[in-house]
């Protein structure tokens, strides 16, 4: 059974956020995704399943071996929803600098 899960449901995972760092710069098998974690294969291979679900990587079969890789598109949603909380934070940071250089000011003007 196919389910369609969330990209931030995949996202929350600390592993399936790793996997797609590993993906990130190079299209790996399951084995050797596996190979960089201490957990079972079958374990990775529900994580990549996943990760396949909500669209945020591609899968490519080459001979016997499935290869994988992210998928940029997806991983640019993300960013773009990410971005509006980007921008309201820096808004904030800026206006506590203000607040603190003006602090700074009175304190030398004392």
């Amino acid at each position: 059974m196919n389910l369609r899960r969330d990209i931030f449901q995949a996202i929350a995972d600390p592993t399936r956020r790793s996997i797609l760092v590993l993906l990130a710069t190079q299209t790996l098998s399951a084995g050797a995704i596996a190979s960089n974690f201490d957990v079972a294969r079958p374990t990775i291979s529900k994580h990549i399943q996943i990760l396949n679900e909500c669209d945020l990587i591609e899968s490519k079969q080459e001979g016997r071996e499935i290869f994988y890789s992210i998928k940029i598109e997806k991983m640019k949603e993300i960013d773009q929803w990410i971005e509006q909380f980007r921008k309201i934070w820096e808004t904030r940071f800026n206006q506590l600098d203000d607040v603190l250089l003006k602090l700074k000011n009175k304190k030398n003007e004392q």
